[in-house]
C-alpha cells in the first residue's frame, strides 16, 4: 500500500510536495481534491483542511509541504536535492521561511487586489521584489539557487515564483530579473514539472487509485 497524497494541482504548496515526491521516486496514490468539497478522509487525517496532506501506510500524517519534501527526500534522494550531509536542506531553510512568510503575503495581495484594497497592487509587487532581487543575485552567480544543480531550495521556491510571474506576464517579462526568468523557464520546460502537473478529476471514495511515480519506482518503505 503506497502513501496517499491529498493534493490540489494549482496549489503551490502541494506542487512543491509533488515535486519532491516525484524526485524521490516513491510511488504514491494521488488524490486530487476539490477545495469546495474536501473529502472526509482528508479532513479526518488533517482537520486543518488544507493541502497537501500525506498519509503514510502506518497512519502517520504529514500535513506541511516542507515537511513532506524533507520526508520524501530523506527516504531516497537520487538527484542529491538535500546536498551532502543535508547541507542544501539547511541552506534552504532561510529562503523557505522568507518565501512562505513575507513574500507569500505580498504575492497574495498582489494577485488578489480586491481582497486587499488598503494599497495599490504595485505596492505589494514592490515589496515582493525584495525577495526576487535576492534570488536574482544568487542566480547570476550559479544556474540554481544553491549551486550548479537543482536542490530542495529550487523546488521549494519555484511554484511561488511561477505564480508571481503569472500575475502580470508583460511586466515580469521586462523586469530586471533575467536570471530568474531563465531559471523559471528551465523549470517550466522540465519533464518533472510536466509529470507533476497532469490533470486529474477530483478524487471520490471508491475511485481506482491514481499513481504518481517517476521512471525509477522505489518500493515503500525504501530500504537503504
Amino acid at each position: 500500500m503506497p502513501p496517499v497524497l491529498y493534493s490540489f494541482r494549482r496549489c503551490p504548496y502541494a506542487m512543491r510536495a509533488r515535486l519532491a515526491l516525484y524526485a524521490s521516486g516513491i510511488a504514491i496514490e494521488l488524490r486530487e481534491v476539490a477545495l469546495r468539497n474536501k473529502p472526509e478522509s482528508m479532513l479526518s487525517a488533517s482537520p486543518k483542511g488544507s493541502v497537501p496532506v500525506l498519509v503514510l501506510p502506518d497512519g502517520q500524517v504529514i500535513d506541511e509541504s516542507w515537511e513532506i519534501m524533507l520526508w520524501a527526500l530523506h527516504q531516497h534522494d537520487p538527484d542529491g536535492w538535500l546536498g551532502k550531509n543535508n547541507a542544501y536542506a539547511e541552506a534552504a531553510t532561510q529562503l523557505i521561511i522568507e518565501n512562505d512568510t513575507s513574500f507569500k503575503d505580498n504575492l497574495d495581495r498582489y494577485k488578489y487586489p480586491d481582497r486587499y484594497p488598503e494599497h495599490a497592487p504595485i505596492i505589494y509587487r514592490t515589496e515582493a521584489e525584495i525577495f526576487l532581487r535576492r534570488l536574482e543575485i544568487r542566480l547570476r552567480a550559479t544556474p540554481c539557487l544553491l549551486g550548479e544543480t537543482l536542490s530542495i531550495a529550487d523546488a521549494g521556491v519555484f511554484p511561488f515564483i511561477r505564480q508571481f510571474a503569472d500575475v502580470d506576464k508583460n511586466w515580469f517579462a521586462q523586469a530586471p530579473y533575467a536570471s530568474l526568468r531563465r531559471w523559471l523557464k528551465n523549470f517550466l520546460n522540465s519533464e518533472r514539472f510536466d509529470a507533476v502537473m497532469k490533470k486529474y478529476p477530483p478524487w471520490q471514495p471508491g475511485d481506482l487509485p491514481t499513481t504518481m511515480v517517476s521512471q525509477e519506482v522505489i518500493p515503500f518503505p525504501f530500504q537503504k
